[in-house]
């Protein structure tokens, strides 16, 4: 995600359409490297603020992907990719939960950060390498475009970067609290979004 260079097959997030999957899942890829960068570099008196966005929008994004992206893919003849994806975003998970327990501002969280940052870049690489150009080729734009705006609905079901002025509201409060809580609400809110619930798509075109 990181240094990984743009797929050739693959137009920028900006070229595709504003609810494409693939523009959705691409955005939020850079959002994450922004992230990672503040986390690991920026001021020592903002880290536990963007490490705790961080984790929100990885919740968001591994999650999503797993529940809507992922059994697409393995439809198309990627289940063993699908699987290797989802047992790196497992780990990750792992990594991310032992990190919360420790001191943000202590050598060993840094440490221990490194190596996830580094594993988090070579993870989405290899999504921009093999899983996104797959679902460009093989899905038609009605099915990549469901898909994103069910994404888009989970992330507005579940907010990673709350506006300051929404302080103390429940939408600021998202953040907080241990991973797998974090984990469980997007999964909610997935399940919120599926097509299979009758008021799922209750005053809009769809999923």
């Amino acid at each position: 995600m990181g240094q990984a260079q743009q797929n050739h097959d693959q137009p920028p997030a900006a070229q595709l359409p504003p609810d494409d999957v693939v523009g959705v899942l691409l955005t939020q890829h850079a959002r994450i490297r922004k992230l990672l960068e503040a986390v690991r570099s920026g001021p020592a008196e903002e880290r536990e603020r963007n490490f705790r966005e961080l984790r929100a929008l990885l919740a968001v994004h591994e999650t999503a992907e797993e529940m809507i992206v992922r059994p697409t893919v393995k439809k198309i003849g990627g289940g063993e990719e699908a699987a290797a994806r989802n047992g790196e975003e497992k780990d990750a998970g792992k990594t991310l939960a032992e990190l919360e327990k420790l001191d943000s501002g202590s050598e060993e969280f840094v440490t221990v950060f490194a190596g996830f940052e580094q594993a988090v870049h070579e993870h989405a690489a290899r999504e921009e390498r093999e899983e996104f150009p797959s679902l460009r080729r093989l899905c038609t734009q009605e099915e990549l475009c469901r898909m994103g705006r069910r994404l888009l609905a989970v992330e507005r079901s579940a907010p990673t970067h709350p506006h300051p002025s929404t302080a103390g509201s429940t939408a600021a409060q998202w953040t907080f609290g241990p991973f797998a809580a974090l984990l469980d609400r997007v999964r909610d809110a997935v399940t919120s979004s599926s097509p299979d619930r009758p008021d799922a798509t209750a005053g809009s075109d769809g999923p």
